[in-house]
C-alpha cells in the first residue's frame, strides 16, 4: 500500500504533467494556501524534477483576507490595486504557467458583511480583468487543483477528529483525481478520450437549445448561440500549449446565448462564494436576465454576486456532468466548487469563455457580445444536476432528442 507521501508525489506529477502540461524550462507561478506549505514544497520540487525553469510561490493566507475585511476602511476595499495583476501579466509575458491550489475555508467569512466581501472581490476582479481574459482565451496553460486543509476537512467531516478528517479528505481527493490508481496518467488518458467522444457528439448535433426539468422545480430553456463549441477535459487552444484546466474534471461545457435563457432553475448543492454558503437557492430568467431569485441561506451574498455588474445578471456557461460519476457517487458535499461542480451539471453566472464559440479568441468584447457571449467580472459556477434531471436538446430542424435522462447521458 502506498504511503501518504508516495500518493502526494503521484498526485503532484499528475497535476504538473496532465493538468499543467509543464514544458521544459517553463516558469511556474504556484498559488498555494499557507496551511499547505509542505504540499506546496512537494509541488515545487516535482516541478523542478520535471524540468521547470523557475518556480515562484505566492502563499495565500485566508486569515489576512479576513483581517482586511474586518478592519480596512470601505474606501480601500473599493479601490483596485494593480501591483499583483502587473506581476502576473509580466509572468505571462515570460511564458509562465499558472498552478492554483484551491482550498478555501467554507465558513471563513460567515460573520462578515456580504457587501464588504463583495467590494473586495469586485475591486480585485477589476484589477485582474486583463489577466483573466488571457486565461479565458487559453493564452496561458493553467490548472486549478486542491488539497486538504484542517478547516475544510472539519467542515466536510464534522464527525471525525482532525487527523481522521484530514486523512479521509486526502483519500477522497486521491480517488476523485485517479491519483490512487496504479497508472494515474494512463487512467487520465482514457478518461480524457471519453470526454472527447462526448464533445464530438455534441458538436456534431449543433443543438439550437436545451430544456432542463427536474422534480426539484427546475424548468429552464437555454438557447445556444450559432457557432457554439463544446469543450471538455483538455484544452488545445490554437497556437498555445494544450492543458487540462481542472484536476479533477468530469464536465463538457459550452456557452449559452446571453439573451436566450428563460424559466426557473433550482440549485441542487450549496454554493461557497466569498467564504459564505448560499443554500437552497433558485434563479428566475427572462430573455437571459435574472429577474428574480431566492435563497434559504446567504441571500444577501447571492444578491451582491448578481449585482456585481450587468453581466452578472446573465449566464456564461452551461456544463454537463452525469449523476453516475466518480465524485457524485461519493454522495458527499465538499463545499468546494472544484469538486462539487464535477459531481453535478452546472451553470455559471457571469462571463463566457471565448473559446466556446467559433473564432471567439480573435473577436473583440463587442463582437462577442453580438454573437451572444456574455461578459462580466464574475464567473461563478453553481450546481443544478440531480438524479431527476432530464435535458432535451432541440436540433436546428426543430426535432427534439433526449440528452440526459434521470441525471445521466441519454445521448
Amino acid at each position: 500500500m502506498s504511503t501518504l507521501q508516495e500518493l502526494q508525489e503521484k498526485y503532484a506529477e499528475l497535476i504538473l504533467t496532465v493538468g499543467l502540461n509543464l514544458q521544459p524550462g517553463q516558469p511556474v507561478l504556484l498559488e498555494c494556501p499557507l496551511e499547505l506549505v509542505d504540499y506546496g514544497r512537494t509541488l515545487a520540487r516535482k516541478a523542478y524534477e520535471i524540468g521547470a525553469g523557475r518556480v515562484h510561490v505566492e502563499w495565500i493566507d485566508e486569515e489576512i483576507r479576513l483581517i482586511t475585511l474586518e478592519h480596512s476602511k470601505a474606501e480601500y476595499l473599493d479601490k483596485s490595486y494593480y501591483w499583483r495583476a502587473k506581476m502576473m501579466e509580466s509572468f505571462h509575458e515570460e511564458g509562465g504557467a499558472l498552478l492554483q491550489v484551491y482550498a478555501p475555508n467554507p465558513d471563513l467569512l460567515k460573520d462578515v458583511d456580504p457587501q464588504r466581501a463583495a467590494s473586495l472581490q469586485k475591486s480585485s476582479a477589476v484589477a485582474m480583468n486583463n489577466f483573466r481574459n488571457k486565461i479565458q482565451n487559453g493564452q496561458i496553460n493553467w490548472c486549478l487543483t486542491s488539497a486538504p486543509t484542517k478547516e475544510w476537512a472539519k467542515k466536510v467531516y464534522p464527525e471525525l477528529n482532525e487527523e481522521e478528517g484530514m486523512k479521509r479528505l486526502w483519500d477522497q481527493i486521491f480517488y476523485m483525481t485517479r491519483a490512487n490508481q496504479d497508472n494515474p496518467i494512463g487512467a487520465w488518458e482514457q478518461h480524457l478520450a471519453t470526454l472527447k467522444e462526448k464533445v464530438e457528439t455534441l458538436n456534431e448535433k449543433k443543438f439550437k437549445s436545451l430544456h432542463y426539468t427536474t422534480s426539484e422545480g427546475t424548468d429552464l430553456t437555454i438557447e445556444l448561440p450559432e457557432g457554439h463549441i463544446w469543450l471538455g477535459g483538455g484544452w488545445d487552444p490554437k497556437g498555445q500549449i494544450p492543458f487540462v484546466p481542472n484536476i479533477p474534471t468530469e464536465e463538457v461545457f459550452t456557452m449559452p446565448h446571453r439573451e436566450g435563457v428563460n424559466g426557473v432553475v433550482k440549485a441542487t448543492l450549496p454554493l461557497n462564494y466569498n467564504g459564505t454558503l448560499i443554500e437552497n437557492f433558485s434563479l428566475t430568467f427572462k430573455k437571459g436576465r435574472i429577474v428574480d431569485f431566492s435563497a434559504e441561506a446567504g441571500y444577501d451574498t447571492l444578491k451582491t454576486l448578481i449585482e456585481t455588474d450587468d453581466g452578472a445578471h446573465y449566464l456564461g456557461e452551461v456544463a454537463l456532468v452525469p449523476y453516475d460519476s466518480p465524485i457524485s457517487n461519493l454522495h458527499q458535499i465538499f463545499f468546494n466548487t472544484l469538486f462539487d461542480e464535477n459531481a453535478s451539471c452546472h451553470l455559471a453566472i457571469g462571463a463566457a469563455y471565448p473559446t466556446t464559440i467559433e473564432g471567439g479568441t480573435d473577436l473583440s468584447r463587442e463582437q462577442l457580445l453580438e454573437k451572444g457571449a456574455n461578459n462580466s467580472l464574475q464567473h461563478v459556477d453553481f450546481m443544478v444536476g440531480s438524479a431527476t434531471l432530464n435535458i432535451d436538446g432541440m436540433l436546428q430542424s426543430g426535432e427534439t432528442i433526449p440528452v440526459f435522462r434521470d441525471g445521466n447521458w441519454a445521448l
